[in-house]
């Protein structure tokens, strides 16, 4: 017969915040290990366009990482992409002339 596994946290229910996996410990015991959800990463603000150079980690794991890590050394780094900065400096040089 197949081992029952409680869930260890505090839902117990099967939702999208508590995916787990069996797994057989050395001991040959079954647990339950709790998977981590998929992140999408930063996106632009204007386009909505995923942006490179940037980890796909969850916001938690951002305020874990040094300044320069989470940006790009760029104006509108790590908010918004290389297109629509470019567009964004040639709309205001335009507009002032």
């Amino acid at each position: 017969m197949v081992e029952r596994l409680t869930y260890r946290r505090h839902s117990r229910y099967a939702t999208k915040a508590n995916r787990c996996r069996t797994l057989r410990t050395p001991g040959g015991r079954l647990i339950l290990q709790v998977v981590k959800k998929n992140a999408k990463g930063p996106a632009c603000g204007d386009c909505g366009k995923r942006l490179i150079g940037l980890p796909c980690l969850r916001p938690l794991e951002y305020r874990r990482l040094k300044k320069r890590e989470r940006r790009v050394s760029r104006a509108y780094g790590g908010t918004k992409c290389a297109k629509c900065v470019r567009a964004r400096i040639m709309r205001a040089f335009l507009i002032e002339e």
